[in-house]
């Protein structure tokens, strides 16, 4: 489970040579992340809670003379070719994960910053499509290999930010400020509690032994998440608009305590209702999440994480049979401190807090019960908390 094994990077420099006849001068990574809990809160000014996780993107690149960027996606074995002077989106099926290069590099020559020419191989071993975030990693990746390239620095926060524009202004996906946070900001061994208003973060120390976080795919293609995404956004500020009548003063959900939505929940329609029940509950949950963690008690975590997951499912409607098929077969094992759907919904993945002891009964038996009740085969993946984006060469 080490980040970055040797292996690969081995493996990243070989190619590299073979591809552009000398050795890298740089080599960066950034990982992906699982959200332990604080979900569907981000929009609403709310609390989130993640983790980087040991799998990431590895870039290895040498400085150019020019003010190309020419890049090889060892995964996809495809090149794409760019210039620094006139960076434009692509459409072309092969070509369309070069928009997250393209767009740090846009991001960064807008804030000012000089940048030069590089060649680079690329390589990954973020599942795809998982909701666990390679598409932040590559941004944030990308940023720092640009960035280290023309010996410019820039505040972590900062390079976060510039990536979340990369990816809602050139890359055209309205995305929060999660991801990019933790891929940049993750910290070994801890979790991140992040105030997505206030930009206000705190890593947070997870048990360094006798626990591990596992990640469980569903393997179903996504297919509802952009157009229910939407469609809670919506009854989410449908509710505000109704809570703000008796508590004028709030901005987002975020700012309603439980003791005033229970006095006035009986004025909401039946849906936004349910809606703000799960974001309200949700963020209080975060911060007894983070408070349990502090003390060390990793049961009580567990309880929360499934009390968020019955939110999800009831209250905010975005769980599904999959994803409750994952979550009801860690909950019946012993050993298993909570477990819940994590990301946006209806596919993507469950996350699981296991005691070490029970870890090999759980990767044989919550695959096999999932594979009972829905015909489909389950991917574990198992990690501990890693560290953000960094230099490695």
């Amino acid at each position: 489970m080490q980040q970055a094994s040797a292996n690969r990077v081995e493996r990243l420099v070989q190619q590299f040579e073979e591809l552009y006849g000398a050795a890298p001068e740089l080599m960066v990574r950034a990982p992906g992340r699982v959200n332990l809990i604080g979900e569907h809160t981000d929009y609403n000014d709310g609390y989130v809670f993640p983790a980087a996780i040991e799998r990431d993107i590895l870039i290895a690149a040498s400085v150019r003379r020019d003010r190309q960027v020419r890049l090889f996606s060892s995964d996809m074995g495809v090149s794409s070719t760019f210039t620094l002077d006139a960076i434009e989106k692509v459409s072309a099926e092969g070509e369309r994960w070069s928009n997250y290069p393209r767009a740090m590099a846009w991001a960064l020559q807008n804030r000012g910053l000089p940048l030069r020419g590089v060649q680079a191989v690329l390589q990954g071993n973020i599942p795809p499509g998982a909701g666990l975030s390679s598409s932040a990693a590559l941004l944030v990746a990308s940023g720092l290999l640009l960035l280290s390239a023309a010996h410019q620095t820039l505040d972590p926060v900062e390079l976060a930010l510039l990536a979340q524009q990369a990816e809602r202004e050139f890359v055209g996906v309205n995305v929060g400020i999660m991801d990019q946070f933790i891929s940049v900001l993750g910290k070994k061994d801890h979790a991140l509690f992040i105030d997505t208003r206030t930009l206000h973060y705190e890593p947070v120390p997870l048990p360094t032994s006798g626990v591990v976080i596992v990640i469980a795919n569903t393997n179903k293609p996504r297919g509802l998440v952009d157009s229910a995404y939407n469609q809670r956004r919506a009854e989410c500020e449908e509710a505000l608009a109704y809570l703000k009548r008796f508590l004028p003063s709030i901005r987002a959900l975020r700012d309603v305590t439980s003791e005033e939505f229970t006095r006035w929940e009986a004025s909401l329609p039946e849906v936004p209702r349910k809606r703000a029940r799960h974001v309200i509950t949700e963020n209080e949950r975060v911060l007894q999440s983070v408070e349990a963690l502090k003390k060390g008690d990793i049961t009580l975590f567990g309880h929360l994480m499934n009390a968020s997951h019955n939110s999800l499912r009831d209250d905010y409607e975005v769980s599904c049979t999959e994803l409750d098929a994952l979550v009801e077969a860690a909950w019946a094992l012993p050993g298993v401190y909570g477990s819940r759907m994590t990301g946006a919904g209806f596919g993507g993945c469950a996350v699981s807090l296991v005691a070490e002891e029970a870890l090999e009964r759980f990767c044989q038996e919550v695959p096999q019960r999932y594979r009972e009740a829905t015909g489909r085969e389950a991917t574990i993946l198992i990690t501990r908390a890693a560290q953000g984006a960094e230099r490695l060469l």
